[in-house]
């Protein structure tokens, strides 16, 4: 048996009760599909903050993909 010192957070509780009930693979897909586009909106959302913070442009992005950094 695994035990773990550190308590759960919020969001493992709540998984842990939508998890009590049996769902298709088809619903279990779509759940999985839900929280993979939630998490990836919080990633463009933070990036996007940044952009706005530091005045960004799409031409600073050309720059960076097209520099060569030698170690």
């Amino acid at each position: 048996m695994i035990t773990s010192s550190t308590p759960l957070s919020n969001l493992q509780l709540e998984l842990l009760k939508l998890f009590a009930h049996n769902v298709s693979e088809e619903q279990l897909l779509e759940i999985k599909l839900l929280l993979g586009q939630y998490f990836a909106q919080q990633a463009t959302d933070a990036m996007e903050k940044v952009w706005k913070e530091k005045n960004l442009t799409p031409q600073d992005m050309v720059t960076w993909v097209h520099e060569h950094h030698r170690v």
